[in-house]
């Protein structure tokens, strides 16, 4: 049997330079045409079988090895932020205003990594599907590969997806049962009056008095209408409105999201959003509209599948434990999970000076590939184990 760590190790060069070129070249959701066209051709340098275009611009990569017709899907995404860079590095984006500021292009390495391991160490019995998806940072590129047909086309027994986390030390390894990323909505509110000269407020109703009641109002919502006992969080991100020191403005827009788990929490809080909006209308005498999108549901793990990926980290891992709460951060891998059971675990990447996700400093940290190759590679090897 070969040496693991070794067939591991001899990889890690290529890998930390191609991460390190996707960090270079960044690419938005539903336009990682390079970034696809690269992870494309290493696959089939590997000999696996290779599909494109699914999702946009989404890729797989077949693997097959003994006679079962059990299946496996791993997961990473590759698409970047809108975020100027500001790390200095010899490998910085050359993409203004677009960043790997969520450690996307060390995902795609990790997965690039295990495909290549397992490829030349074959101890598994069945297909293992590596799944490269596009758009995860807000547009929902799992959901349109699973329109696409990803599992139909693609069957998997069990996904699984992995992402960086600076919050845990390098070689910790960590997942839960049940929810593990919180859903995510968003929400646009307009109040509309009529507008008037400042020194006249009498002839409109003010929407900015009335913006201002209502952000009060929304911060009490988690407050006064969740249990103590839920987990909800709203936060109003964004007011924008007027244009001159002596004008009430005829519009005010409130921007913001909300976090929560439980489906029945989500749909209390949004009742309350539009409650009060209403209650504010009626009372200021404004017009007041709101827009509210679910975009992201909340990221369930299946119980069995955590307590499976558990057991595979605590092989390879320094430290495998389950996650004691989830995170109000979102993940559209919850759209693979409404579609097929598995579980989302938490690498750790964290060091004294870690800096966090989606940060202009942000970079992510190449000590932690080989453990990240390791632990695709024993999810595998576990589901489909001979």
């Amino acid at each position: 049997m070969p040496d693991t760590a070794t067939t591991i190790d001899d990889l890690l060069a290529p890998l930390v330079a191609f991460r390190r070129d996707l960090h270079s070249h960044p690419e938005l959701g539903f336009k990682e045409h390079r970034t696809s066209a690269l992870i494309a051709d290493a696959l089939r340098e590997i000999g696996l079988e290779v599909h494109t275009g699914i999702g946009g611009t989404g890729v797989v990569g077949v693997l097959r090895a003994g006679s079962s017709g059990r299946s496996v899907g791993l997961r990473a995404d590759m698409d970047a932020l809108p975020i100027q860079e500001e790390t200095g590095l010899p490998h910085a984006s050359r993409n203004a205003g677009v960043f790997h500021g969520c450690g996307h292009d060390g995902h795609v390495a990790m997965l690039l990594g295990a495909a290549r391991h397992l490829a030349r160490t074959r101890r598994f019995d069945g297909t293992v599907n590596f799944i490269f998806q596009p758009a995860e940072e807000g547009l929902g590129g799992a959901r349109e590969m699973v329109k696409d047909g990803l599992f139909a086309r693609f069957p998997c027994d069990r996904v699984f997806a992995l992402h960086n986390w600076p919050d845990l030390p390098a070689g910790t390894v960590a997942t839960r049962p049940g929810p593990i990323m919180a859903a995510a909505d968003k929400f646009q509110i307009t109040v509309e009056g009529r507008g008037a000269h400042a020194a006249m407020p009498h002839r409109t109703p003010d929407a900015i008095l009335a913006a201002s009641d209502l952000v009060g109002q929304l911060n009490t919502i988690v407050s006064r209408r969740i249990p103590p006992l839920s987990s909800a969080v709203l936060s109003v991100t964004r007011i924008e409105g007027g244009h001159s020191h002596n004008v009430l403005p005829a519009a005010v827009r409130l921007t913001g999201t909300v976090r929560t788990f439980d489906p029945a929490v989500q749909d209390t809080v949004e009742a309350a959003v539009r409650q009060v909006a209403e209650g504010v209308a009626l009372a200021s005498g404004t017009t007041v509209t709101v827009d509210y999108d679910r975009y992201y549901p909340a990221t369930l793990n299946d119980a069995g599948a955590a307590a499976e990926a558990l057991e595979a980290a605590a092989a390879v891992a320094e430290h495998a434990v389950q996650a004691p709460e989830p995170a109000f951060t979102s993940e559209d891998f919850a759209f693979m999970l409404q579609a097929c059971r598995g579980a989302y675990l938490w690498l750790g990447q964290g060091t004294d000076g870690s800096v966090p996700l989606h940060h202009p400093r942000y970079d992510f940290n190449d000590a932690v590939l080989a453990q990240g190759i390791r632990l695709h590679a024993a999810l595998a090897e576990r589901t489909l184990r001979t």
